[in-house]
């Protein structure tokens, strides 16, 4: 809390001090001002004695003109005379000078404009108080019913001259240093200001007098109704255009399609066009209404000297418009020479990316795939390096406000794209790496599907199930990617599709791999040659496991082809009479229907008798 109270205390303090010298240094500067207003006076005082002794001086050289002596001695005092003369005058030129700098004037305002400046004081009058008097008495004469423009006349006198309006009434004084301020006569300086005097008078009676505000009245109703009609015929002119639009729209406009993408439907056109011609009705009409204002305030003194205001509000801008255009059209032909440079680059660029793209130029250790992501990567570097070189020449490109707004773009992109810079180095390595290629049936992650789309960012895969799923490139990455299209386009051999079925030792190996071997026969995508073979993987407790494997081309169509696969396997096993059962079932069947379907069996086929054993007997039979 003390500390608070010292700080209030010290900045009262620096205020009360700064408001004082300011104070000080004002007064200062009205002691020095009138200092010098008397020692010009005492010096033009001193000049004009001395012009009236130089002159009695001629008069006694003439009437002594036969004494030798008395000539000499007056010839002497006539030069010194002169000499002093001289110094007298650039001593007051300097006090004028200076006078002259420390003089601001104040105006004379008596109506709406400034007639002529007062700089300096005369007694305890200011030059402000002379200057508010002066203007006070001008709008006097000016309310007098019975004002004549002679009745404003000239009285010199001892000090200056006066004008004067009809004996009774000064209007003011002008000073010998008024008029040396101007490097002029007292008498001259006066007769231009009463010139001035009189002609702001006359005009403002003239201007306010009953049959110039009836004419300005008229002109205003005229302006307005004429200013209603033309708006009246825009709007008119507007709707026509709008019925036209609505009603030619077929023949006039058509959609936008882009690359075969239609952008902008024909509608949207339309309602596009009929907006535009709304804003542009609206803009039209407040243009004239702001442009006639000017013109309406132009008839009435009060309001004149808004005219130029206005007006300037809107040619400023135009103007500084039209200059900086104009100045910008060097920089703008630099800029259209750097562009036409790098885009013919790029078109060079493009022509070699795709020779190579289809196979006319070979490089070593560079794959066809590879030429257009490098593309996009060179032609996204050369366009930096020419937004680079184009950057100086941008229109404000040099202000501190242009270069922070793009500090803060640089620092809001560097501070919320880090995952997307992630994604987009990701994107490169994949490209480079080349693990699949659009089409490919692959697997990602937990993720298994046709691969739709690779972007920098990210990749696109379409499952089995018709599901789009975005992956993002960094955990494409990251995660382990099984490709089962890579080998499909070999000549010689394909995709290894595999499934395992587990069946009883009772069942004799050889029948069963003859049935699988069927099966894979009975396939269609299955390939014939090479031809499927079957693995052993494995002798359980209860069962063999055994592996069926083909050769594919049809690595997208998987689920079809384990589907036919697995039917046919069903249906070869049926023929062949092995049944595909749990083994521990088949080890205790005694009396039981198998499980193979009926057409599968033969016409006489019976279910197998119970086999009942009696312990006390040590015998057996069997029962129905």
């Amino acid at each position: 809390m003390k500390k608070i109270i010292t700080v209030i205390i010290i900045a009262i303090c620096l205020s009360s001090s700064l408001v004082f010298s300011q104070t000080v240094e004002k007064k200062d500067s009205e002691a020095a001002k009138t200092k010098l207003q008397s020692e010009a006076a005492i010096l033009y005082q001193q000049q004009v004695l001395d012009s009236l002794e130089r002159k009695q001086l001629e008069l006694d050289l003439q009437a002594a003109s036969g004494i030798e002596e008395k000539t000499k001695e007056l010839k002497f005092k006539l030069m010194q005379l002169e000499t002093r003369d001289s110094l007298l005058k650039i001593q007051l030129r300097t006090k004028i000078e200076s006078l002259k700098k420390h003089a601001k004037g104040a105006a004379v305002i008596p109506f709406r404009d400034t007639l002529f400046l007062i700089h300096s004081k005369i007694g305890s009058y200011t030059h402000a108080d002379r200057a508010a008097n002066i203007s006070k008495r001008i709008r006097q004469i000016y309310e007098d019913p019975f004002f004549k423009v002679d009745s404003i006349y000239l009285l010199p006198t001892e000090n200056g001259t006066e004008i004067i309006y009809k004996s009774e009434l000064v209007v003011m004084a002008v000073t010998k240093i008024d008029a040396l301020l101007y490097n002029k006569e007292d008498i001259n300086l006066a007769t231009e200001y009463l010139g001035i005097i009189r002609k702001a008078i006359v005009e403002e009676r003239h201007s306010n007098s009953l049959t110039n505000w009836l004419l300005r009245l008229g002109k205003v109703a005229l302006i307005l109704v004429g200013l209603g009609l033309l708006i009246y015929l825009i709007n008119k002119l507007f709707r026509l255009i709008n019925k036209t639009i609505v009603a030619k729209r077929a023949k006039l406009i058509n959609g936008v399609t882009i690359n075969k993408i239609k952008v902008f439907s024909h509608e949207h056109i339309v309602l596009f066009m009929l907006r535009v011609s709304k804003l542009i009705r609206i803009i039209v009409i407040l243009l004239i209404v702001y442009l006639s204002l000017p013109l309406l305030f132009s008839f009435f003194p009060e309001t004149k000297t808004w005219t130029a205001t206005l007006l300037n509000w809107i040619l400023n801008p135009a103007r500084d418009a039209v200059k900086g255009v104009i100045n910008f059209l060097p920089k703008l032909f630099s800029i259209i020479v750097i562009y036409m440079i790098f885009r013919y680059t790029i078109r060079g660029i493009r022509y070699f990316v795709d020779q190579i793209e289809s196979g006319d130029i070979h490089l070593n250790g560079f794959h066809a795939d590879w030429a257009q992501p490098t593309f996009r990567i060179l032609k996204f570097l050369i366009y930096a390096f020419m937004l680079v070189l184009i950057f100086p020449y941008l229109p404000g490109s040099g202000s501190p406000a242009f270069q922070g707004v793009s500090v803060f773009i640089g620092v809001l992109f560097s501070l919320g794209s880090s995952s997307a810079i992630a994604n987009i180095v990701a994107g490169l390595v994949i490209t480079y790496m080349r693990p699949f290629k659009i089409g490919d049936r692959v697997k990602i992650g937990e993720i298994t599907g046709d691969v739709m789309e690779k972007t920098m960012l990210v990749t696109r895969i379409r499952t089995i199930k018709n599901e789009d799923v975005t992956v993002p490139n960094s955990t494409v990455l990251l995660s382990s990617t099984t490709n089962y299209s890579t080998n499909t386009n070999t000549p010689d051999s394909g995709l290894i599709v595999h499934t395992t079925i587990t069946i009883g030792y009772d069942a004799p190996w050889k029948n069963v791999h003859n049935a699988l071997l069927e099966a894979a026969l009975r396939t269609d995508m299955i390939l014939k040659t090479p031809q499927a073979f079957v693995l052993q993987t494995s002798l359980d407790d209860f069962f063999v496991s055994y592996q069926l494997n083909g050769y594919t081309k049809e690595a997208n169509n998987q689920s079809i082809l384990y589907s036919q696969l697995h039917q046919n396997i069903q249906d070869c096993f049926n023929e062949a009479g092995i049944e595909i059962m749990s083994p521990h079932y088949r080890a205790q069947r005694d009396g039981n229907m198998t499980t193979i379907p009926e057409n599968y069996l033969d016409k006489d086929y019976q279910a197998p008798a119970f086999t009942i054993k009696d312990a006390k007997k040590k015998d057996s039979r069997e029962t129905q």
